[in-house]
């Protein structure tokens, strides 16, 4: 049997609803978020994964998403934290876009924060120490919306500047496998299906 890593992003927070960027903020879950971090098990269950070991990043909002999804941390890892965005924390890409037109984090990093070099740095490491991991089970990393893309692109070498290719919403979860024997995103940014409406 092969063993995968599960990318689960943190449920809402005020911040992620606005579109503000959140890295060093420690800021809390909204009700929505809660709830969203209660779908994962059944995410999770519905991939067949079954993380044996679960890594979150050092914020609250990472780990609460963690405990709301069931999941026992074994670490929390620094590495996992969302990429540092210095002097763009707390403002929107709109806001960003005014100043600084076609702006991207993924190709130009943030000024006073982490440039993609060194987020790409991070994300390798973090993913050398799940490989590792695999033998054991399934991987879960709880982190962030722009970290976990630079993770699943750098899970099949490629460069950070294409992360702007996935998306990873609130408290959705990615997967990264093997095909072939060879590194690849199996599923991306799975969130619960909606019901049907009854008259709709």
């Amino acid at each position: 049997m092969t063993f995968r890593i599960a990318l689960v992003r943190h449920g809402q927070t005020a911040w992620s609803k606005s579109g503000q960027h959140t890295s060093t903020t420690d800021i809390d879950l909204t009700d929505e978020g809660v709830h969203q971090a209660m779908t994962v098990p059944s995410l999770l269950w519905g991939l067949g994964l079954d993380p044996t070991t679960v890594w979150t990043s050092p914020r609250l909002r990472a780990q609460r998403t963690a405990v709301l999804a069931g999941l026992h941390i074994d670490e929390v890892v620094d590495d996992l934290a969302e990429w540092a965005y210095g002097d763009y924390e707390g403002i929107t890409s709109k806001q960003i876009h005014q100043t600084n037109p076609g702006w991207s984090i993924f190709k130009d990093g943030a000024p006073g924060g982490e440039s993609p070099a060194q987020v790409a740095a991070r994300a390798d490491r973090v993913l050398a120490a799940a490989r590792e991991k695999l033998a054991d089970g399934d991987v879960a990393l709880v982190c962030h919306g722009h970290f976990s893309r630079v993770l699943a692109i750098r899970w099949v070498n490629l460069a950070v500047a294409n992360g702007g290719l996935l998306l990873m919403n609130p408290a959705a979860v990615t997967v990264l496998g093997t095909y072939h024997d060879e590194p690849c995103i199996e599923h991306a940014n799975i969130i619960p299906f909606r019901s049907p409406q009854v008259g709709h």
